[in-house]
Formats: C-alpha cells, structure tokens, sequence
C-alpha cells in the first residue's frame, strides 16, 4: 500500500500543483502516491496557472493534465501526510479536522521539510520571479521530506 500524500494551497491552482508535480517526478508511484487540493473553491476544474505550468514544464515536468479540487473531510481519511504551503491554509484544514487522528496528519511543508518558521509564499506576490523563487522552495522541501515518505 503506496503512502498517500496530499498537497495544499488556497486555490489548487499554482503552488500545490507544483509540489503535486514536483514531488510525483521525485517518487515512485507505487510507493507513493501524490494529489493536490485546495482550501477553498475558486478554480475547481481548472487546469494550474499557466506560469506554473511553464515553470514546472521548464524542469521537465508536465502538470498541465492536472484539475484543480477542493479539500473535502474525506481527504483526512485517504492520505496519510496533508502538507500546507502556509499557515492560512494549515489553520483552514485544522478547522476541517474531525478529530486528533485528522490533526496528526497536517504539517506546514517547509517546516516539515526542516525550515521552521518558514511558509511557501503566494507566487502572484513575488512578481515576475515569483513562480520560479515558490518552485525552487518547493523542490527543496520535497527533497527533505523523501526519507519520511518511504517506509521501511
């Protein structure tokens, strides 16, 4: 049974694709499995923003079949680790989280990935460098949070 990993931002529609994307190439599918959602509903059905898009595409991957979808209850019950790009949205889940099982599954991904104190920055703020300053972050933070992802 692949753990079940699922990434979150507000829309779904250009940070968590990225980690969905990033984290997918760095993975093995049957080992690990990984999904992305969002905290509210603004773009359900919509493909990731299109700088995302390019960014990803830029280093090779393609999150372009990707669909934007809201964050349901149901989700705490199908992953096993929910990573939140910032504090909004991790307080957003934990506001959804049923019970202390739900809450044990919810982490900050930087803070996760050994950064503390550190959030994935919402790109549109960053200007033209935005989307390619949240890819470089997010990579790196996959690439700390591999050995917790694979079980012995």
């Amino acid at each position: 049974m692949p753990v079940k990993v699922l990434m979150v931002c507000l829309g779904n529609i250009c940070r968590s694709p990225l980690a969905e994307g990033i984290l997918k190439a760095k993975v093995n599918p049957s080992e690990v499995f990984v999904d992305s959602a969002g905290t509210a509903g603004y773009h359900i059905g919509k493909a990731p923003d299109l700088r995302s898009i390019e960014i990803a595409s830029q280093a090779g991957i393609d999150i372009s079949r990707q669909k934007c979808r809201r964050f349901t209850p149901a989700d705490f019950d199908n992953f096993d680790y929910i990573f939140a790009m910032d504090r909004e949205n991790l307080m957003h889940l934990m506001d959804l989280a049923r019970n202390e099982a739900d809450s044990k599954k919810l982490y900050l991904l930087l803070e996760k990935a050994g950064m503390p104190g550190e959030e994935v920055p919402d790109p549109y703020y960053g200007g033209p460098e935005g989307f390619r300053e949240v890819f470089h972050m997010i990579d790196a933070a996959t690439d700390k949070l591999l050995p917790l992802l694979y079980r012995p």
